[in-house]
């Protein structure tokens, strides 16, 4: 995997997020300039204020109560500007959340699925969820104080210096020092939030398959060893998580620690400089302010820059799975097949899952129209694997599938998946309704998807559920059984009705009775249609039109169940031990 750097290549990538926002981010700059001069004019006023209290008796109350008036509206308005700020730098940080996510999501969506039999579904969901949380939050630190801070440090600057230069010079030559610890620490707490990161994921990942395997874990009364392994991933994460934050929390104490130093010394010569007669109490008290606020936001940076480089850390690892490796794009000049007939062959085909283990070799085909294929063989022979890369889910090692007398490799994805209609032995129920889960985002009337579940004789449980085909459902609440979740999977099918049919042990979770019927209705669907069934129980394929026999990858025996058995093959010994 390529992994970025921290520093220009994320940095100017962050940038590209938020270039869409150009607006807004000008928005922001113009009211933290009016947040800031509000802001500092307040101290100037509160001098004015001091100088008009000269000694006993003489103090200019009418002066000192329109400053103050001056005061309160510098207050008030500072505090709305801030409000609006605020909205503004939270809608831009939560934007580039979005967009980040839908990227990632683009992404995700285009993974080849060596990709997703490689990874963790925690770690993604990690990236994708957790990741970008903290970069928002990062966002919205560095947001809403970046800008502020420099019309602070210019602003306080010149104020300064229109006091006393001199007081201004001792504040800009000690004040870097701040910075230069900032940095310092920051090239070491960057490193350490990328390891947090890193177990953060971890730990998400366990977390997903301890709750999806919850069933599997009590059966086998395993879970103490489940809740001591977490303890273990948790503890690690914890000691982690631990020493980014200490490395990260010595940088405010360290700045802090600095500027008092500087504060110190305006002071001490403040101080002299008033009994020279240099500066007035007021001019004295203006300019210690201007110190406390010029220091302000380097104490700041240095906070920003700590939830910056955690923010970076994690950016880093969303760009990465945004920049993983997707499946070929589509030819830019696709063939176009119309509507397919059906006709399939397999051309000198080479596959493997790692380039070690080589799986399906010189592998070759023809299945004419309207052939009703079965697939037979040990676990691990290959017979899934055949289905998938006719499926386009994996890309061939070499080699090519021909659909209708055209290379796959030239057909558009969206009109290889409208192709096909595949049944597949694990059922997957997205969150949503009856209707949504059989539709999966094809257009039908009420009329065709009640149809298309009667076939798949789902139907009457569907109508016994409480909102009937508008009943929300998902693959994790327990509202289904496996078989009734696998019935809508087979009603999918129905009422797409594709020119070829796969069936993947598709009622491995269906009772007898109901497999019969199904089988039926598939038999009335499959007629003059190419059909290829992948088969543990012998019994339900003996009147496919070829048998395909497959063992490590090549195919052993062919033929009909009559002619297979009288071979007394590979096939003979698979049926004579289905009834030993």
């Amino acid at each position: 995997m390529r992994r970025l750097r921290s520093g220009k290549g994320t940095v100017s990538r962050l940038a590209g997020y938020l270039k869409r926002y150009t607006v807004l981010i000008l928005l922001e700059v113009l009211l933290a300039g009016a947040i800031t001069a509000f802001t500092l004019f307040i101290p100037v006023l509160c001098g004015k204020v001091i100088d008009c209290m000269t000694g006993p008796g003489k103090v200019d109350f009418d002066l000192i109560a329109r400053y103050l008036v001056y005061m309160a509206v510098c207050v008030l308005g500072s505090g709305i500007l801030q409000w609006i700020s605020d909205l503004i730098s939270n809608h831009i940080s939560f934007s580039v959340s979005k967009d980040l996510r839908n990227d990632a999501m683009e992404t995700v969506s285009r993974l080849p699925l060596s990709y997703v039999d490689s990874h963790k579904y925690g770690e993604v969901v990690s990236r994708v969820i957790s990741d970008v949380d903290q970069l928002t939050d990062g966002l919205i630190l560095g947001l809403s104080q970046f800008f502020q801070s420099v019309f602070t440090i210019v602003g306080t600057l010149v104020l300064m210096i229109s006091i006393s230069p001199y007081i201004a010079l001792i504040v800009v030559l000690l004040t870097p020092v701040s910075l230069i610890v900032a940095a310092f620490l920051a090239k070491r707490t960057h490193r350490l939030f990328r390891i947090q990161a890193e177990s953060r994921e971890e730990l998400a990942g366990y977390v997903n398959e301890m709750v999806s395997g919850q069933q599997t874990i009590r059966a086998f009364c395993n879970e103490d060893e489940s809740v001591g392994n977490f303890s273990r991933i948790n503890g690690d994460h914890m000691k982690k998580s631990l020493r980014a934050i200490f490395f990260s929390s010595i940088t405010n104490p360290t700045t802090r620690l600095v500027n008092n130093i500087i504060y110190a010394l305006v002071c001490l010569a403040g101080g002299l400089s008033v009994i020279d007669g240099g500066l007035t109490v007021g001019a004295l008290s203006s300019a210690l302010a201007f110190a406390g606020k010029y220091a302000k936001p380097f104490n700041e940076i240095s906070g920003v820059v700590t939830e910056l480089q955690n923010a970076l850390a994690c950016s880093e690892r969303v760009f990465e799975l945004i920049d993983e490796k997707r499946y070929p794009a589509d030819p830019e000049e696709p063939a176009e097949i119309g509507m397919p007939e059906g006709d399939i062959r397999f051309d000198s085909v080479d596959f493997s899952y790692t380039p070690d283990r080589p799986l399906i070799e010189d592998f070759s085909l023809d299945v004419a129209k309207g052939e009703h294929v079965a697939i037979v063989g040990p676990t691990g022979a290959g017979k899934t694997t055949l289905v998938n890369l006719l499926m386009r889910f994996y890309e061939l090692g070499s080699g090519t599938i021909y659909i209708d007398g055209t290379d796959s490799a030239d057909i558009r994805r969206d009109a290889i998946g409208k192709t096909f209609g595949m049944v597949l032995q694990d059922t997957w129920i997205m969150h949503g309704t009856i209707r949504e889960n059989i539709l999966m985002g094809r257009e039908a009337t009420d009329e065709e998807v009640e149809k298309a579940a009667k076939l798949a004789h789902a139907h009457g449980f569907i109508m016994k559920t409480a909102r009937g085909y508008d009943t929300v459902i998902s693959d994790e609440d327990g509202m289904l059984s496996q078989g009734q979740r696998q019935l809508i999977c087979i009603a999918r099918v129905f009422l797409k009705i594709p020119p070829v049919l796969i069936l993947d042990e598709a009622t491995s979770s269906i009772d007898t009775r109901t497999d019969l019927r199904i089988q039926d209705a598939f038999n009335r669907l499959t007629e003059g249609r190419t059909s290829f069934v992948i088969a543990h129980r012998l019994t339900t394929i003996r009147d496919a039109d070829r048998i395909l026999v497959m063992n490590d990858g090549h195919i052993v025996e062919s033929g009909r169940h009559d002619e297979l058995l009288e071979k007394d093959g590979f096939y003979r010994k698979l049926w004579d031990s289905r009834f030993r």
